[in-house]
């Protein structure tokens, strides 16, 4: 029966997008390869991939009458695992939603549509002498929707914010075909409540984002960048001080690495070598862009030297040119240097600042007495709370996983950490939701998935349980 339903479906979806537009599930397999090195299992009931909010529309509403199961899938850079699909899901892909519709220079927005890759939004915004702020290193293949889903934040969330905040606007179908066209371009705008804030970072669980207007700033004209040694992790929150205030706003990235993670990021097979020498306790990438490439220089430098002096840092090395700027914030970029300890796993968590060095070292000497050799390579956005864990236990059966995430999360429970900074929750992180929200707030998420989506066809199991 449920066979017999799914090719009525599909027919039906051929009929009205186009016979391109529809795969059956014989051609699923062979789809799309993930950009990302986990193998993630392809199977599904079909791919449907619309062309315009209409279509998407169209195909909401008929999986809602057939009671057809849905997946959105974007860029596939997901590591939460809120992408994989089962035989009996079909996936609905935003591939051709690729367009963008609009650049307006004097008000400083975009309008890109869902498909759109981040990097292409960046290079547009480029073009028109405009600048999109939120980076981070799948860029390339990341889409704005898949970035809009999980409020992505990455490299220079201190200055200019997640996702979230760089968005006025959205277009979106709902679960039941019902269409949302809110691309709003004002930054003021306090008429009711704001439906974009509740489909961002829902992870496509209360409706498919098929563009968004995004707020863009002026192109910076100069770039600072430096590597700096730090000898211990008060002074590396006495760094990130100094820079922020010497630097007068202009303090953009503060990435730092643990000695093991920059190591590895610039050791052989890594085509990145150290700008500064290994072996102290913390390695920082400290950025800053501005708009006098003179003065700026001369300020960043300033900042630097004091420091030094103030024994904050104990040696430094700024980048002298384009081409170093970009060398330098591909060592940062290469994380996909760990996947020679596999098998991994990744973690991305945030918690507050003074709490980091005990969480960490507290981390570590459970890893190592539950798990001897394992690796764990600590690097991440601490000026904005922000650590990515890449561990390497020596194993990968499940309980051998289960027991490294209750090593990771729960602790995070008691100092008001959360479980996931930017990634999402998916399916992956869904079981230790409540160690970062309270049980009234998941009875009010499970309230608005059942008011948006009651028959629960829309990327059903991710975030939330049933």
């Amino acid at each position: 029966m449920a066979e017999q339903n799914n090719t009525w479906l599909l027919t039906r979806l051929r009929e009205a997008l186009g016979e391109k537009a529809v795969r059956g599930p014989e051609e699923v397999s062979a789809w799309r390869a993930p950009p990302w090195p986990t193998p993630v299992p392809r199977a599904g009931a079909g791919v449907v991939r619309p062309a315009t909010l209409e279509e998407a529309a169209l195909t909401l509403r008929l999986c809602a009458e057939a009671g057809q199961r849905i997946v959105v899938a974007g860029g596939l850079t997901g590591l939460v695992h809120a992408t994989d699909s089962a035989p009996d899901e079909l996936i609905l892909s935003l591939e051709r939603m690729n367009r963008i519709r609009d650049i307006d220079p004097d008000g400083r927005v975009m309008i890109a549509e869902a498909g759109v890759t981040v990097e292409a939004a960046q290079k547009a915004a480029d073009e028109a002498g405009l600048f999109y702020p939120v980076d981070f290193g799948a860029r390339g293949s990341a889409t704005i929707g898949g970035s809009l889903s999980t409020n992505a934040g990455g490299n220079r969330v201190i200055r200019w914010g997640m996702t979230r905040d760089r968005v006025l606007g959205i277009e979106a179908a709902l679960p039941d075909g019902t269409v949302l066209r809110a691309l709003n371009t004002l930054i003021k705008n306090n008429t009711g409540y704001d439906l974009k804030d509740l489909l961002i970072g829902a992870e496509g669980t209360l409706g498919v984002i098929t563009a968004a207007t995004l707020r863009l700033a002026e192109k910076p004209t100069s770039q600072c960048l430096a590597f700096a040694a730090v000898p211990s992790f008060a002074s590396l929150k006495s760094f990130l001080r100094h820079m922020d205030q010497r630097l007068g706003g202009m303090l953009s990235a503060f990435e730092v690495m643990w000695p093991e993670a920059y190591q590895v990021l610039t050791s052989p097979p890594a085509k990145g070598r150290p700008p500064v020498p290994h072996g102290s306790p913390f390695t920082v990438l400290v950025e800053a862009m501005g708009g006098d490439l003179a003065a700026d220089t001369e300020r960043f430098e300033t900042a630097l030297a004091e420091a030094h002096d103030q024994g904050l840092i104990t040696d430094a090395a700024m980048a002298k040119s384009g081409a170093e700027i970009d060398a330098f914030w591909r060592i940062r970029d290469d994380v996909l240097q760990f996947a020679q300890f596999w098998p991994l796993q990744t973690f991305d968590v945030s918690l507050p600042i003074t709490a980091m060095e005990g969480y960490i070292d507290t981390l570590e000497a459970s890893l190592s007495a539950r798990f001897p050799g394992v690796r764990n390579f600590v690097f991440g956005h601490l000026g904005d709370g922000n650590l990515h864990l890449v561990i390497a236990p020596g194993a990968e059966d499940e309980e051998t996983k289960r027991s490294v995430e209750r090593l990771v999360y729960e602790p995070l429970r008691a100092i008001s950490g959360s479980v996931s900074a930017e990634h999402g929750i998916g399916i992956e992180k869904r079981d230790y939701l409540a160690v970062s929200r309270t049980p009234e707030e998941i009875a009010w998420m499970k309230k608005l998935k059942d008011l948006f989506d009651p028959k629960g066809i829309l990327n059903p199991g991710r975030v939330l349980m049933g």
